[in-house]
């Protein structure tokens, strides 16, 4: 497996959680069935972002130096959030710095074969020798170069074609190359990377939507262009928004996953994250709603509760009529991971393991002692399939104060709620009464009650 991994020149967000743990799940589901598994998750280290962030956070500083510390920092906080949400390590985790010299050996390549050609200090993909390009985001090439423009300081020959290599800009990170000195383009990393790590036809590359084009239909142009297969099946996970729009510091809703997992019970806070994930399939988009993760809290506690260690463990077997069913329910599990890593439907097995489990318990509670080998099956079940989900379950501490407590304050910034209500004073000016009140609605959903006086309108968390 091959994924694309951060740009590291920020805090890492609950998108870029919710995309290592889709392909966190998918991995440990294929070893769980028993493939041997490499995952290779790449770092871009050197960036346009990456620049730009050393020349505000370092000012005055050699920029080169100023870079490297923007990306050691970051990918450091990347790795962290990694490590506290239980996300496995990659097996490889190149960075593209560390491939220069191979990156310059493929575009040596690319350009011997003709499909890549020097302008000025820039080297370009020459967009019309690419076989089938658009194949996998299903576009036609006439239709992209419809709206195609060549950019200012662009020297390549047609809009469509983009860059292998860019010459040296004044201050900025450079290496030598035969073209003179630059930098690699963003694209030719994941072609060089993965061709190196894990051959020239590999199984599962993964990313996310956003990532299919421009991104991942030039991986595939390059690497064939080059005379490689590439990738055997593509895995694009949806994307992420905030009570329904898109997540962006400048609306004020950018939630970092530290801060996301702050708001939650200690112990439980990864699961709980992971739990809102796993509710929809990982190729739709989802939307992050403090309501939604009050669901996942209580979901949550019930796994809990029912994954946790019996203090004496018995030996007998269970019996024979409860462990089919138990075992119905795990093949219920597999058999929906195997259709197309359907987490929803999986997840939904756990609930009906839960629901069981709890019946046995009900009955052993009552006198019916020969069941506790069936509640042990049960739980060693549960823990098992959670397990493959990457759920810890940790033991629940009633006492903690952060259950059902979650503060929609990283939800909903001041200036959005304040925003939502201009929105409907401006509806209720034009007699739009209903699409106001939907608004106070969905306001009130979120935890929040306006109240309308003469001096206009406030609103106040819910008590």
């Amino acid at each position: 497996m091959y994924v694309c991994g951060p740009t590291v020149y920020d805090q890492p967000h609950i998108g870029h959680a919710r995309s290592a743990y889709i392909f966190d799940v998918i991995r440990r589901y294929l070893i769980y069935k028993d493939y041997k598994v490499t995952f290779v998750r790449n770092v871009t280290d050197v960036d346009d972002k990456i620049i730009e962030r050393a020349r505000e956070e370092y000012k005055g500083e050699d920029l080169n130096s100023a870079v490297k510390k923007v990306a050691t920092k970051y990918l450091d906080a990347y790795h962290e959030d990694m490590q506290q949400l239980g996300i496995l390590p990659p097996d490889k985790e190149p960075k593209a710095t560390d491939y220069i010299p191979e990156m310059q050996k493929f575009i040596v390549e690319l350009i011997k074969r003709g499909v890549a050609y020097v302008s000025g200090g820039d080297v370009y993909f020459d967009i019309k020798k690419a076989k089938g390009y658009g194949k996998l985001s299903h576009q036609a090439i006439e239709k992209m170069e419809a709206g195609a423009r060549i950019a200012p300081g662009e020297k390549k020959k047609d809009p469509l074609d983009f860059a292998l290599w860019k010459g040296a800009k004044e201050n900025e990170p450079s290496w030598d190359s035969p073209w003179g000195k630059g930098r690699p383009a963003w694209h030719i990393e994941c072609s060089v990377m993965s061709s190196d790590i894990l051959g020239d036809e590999f199984d599962i590359h993964g990313g996310g939507l956003d990532l299919i084009f421009p991104h991942h239909e030039n991986e595939i142009a390059q690497s064939e262009g080059a005379g490689k297969k590439f990738a055997r099946y593509w895995i694009h996970h949806g994307l992420l928004t905030i009570n329904g729009q898109k997540m962006s510091k400048s609306l004020g809703n950018f939630i970092g996953i530290r801060n996301a997992l702050e708001e939650l019970p200690d112990d439980h806070a990864a699961d709980i994250l992971k739990d809102f994930f796993l509710r929809t399939h990982y190729s739709n988009p989802i939307d992050y709603s403090g309501e939604a993760i009050k669901e996942a809290e209580e979901e949550i506690i019930r796994f809990s509760k029912a994954a946790e260690k019996l203090q004496n463990p018995v030996g007998k077997e269970p019996d024979l009529k409860n462990k089919r069913y138990i075992d119905g329910i795990k093949e219920a599990f597999d058999s929906a991971m195997d259709n197309d890593f359907n987490m929803p439907q999986a997840r939904a097995q756990l609930c009906e393991l839960v629901k069981y489990y709890n019946g046995l318990e009900y009955r052993w509670e009552r006198g019916h002692g020969y069941l506790l080998p069936d509640i042990q099956y049960a739980k060693n079940t549960l823990r098992t399939l959670a397990n493959v989900l990457g759920l810890s379950l940790n033991p629940v501490k009633e006492h903690d104060p952060k259950w059902g407590k979650i503060s929609l304050s990283n939800v909903l910034s001041d200036a959005l709620i304040q925003e939502r209500i201009n929105e409907r004073s401006l509806l209720k000016s034009g007699k739009k009464y209903a699409e106001a009140d939907s608004i106070r609605k969905e306001l009130e959903a979120q935890g929040i009650i306006l109240e309308d006086t003469k001096e206009g309108t406030t609103w106040r968390w819910k008590l």
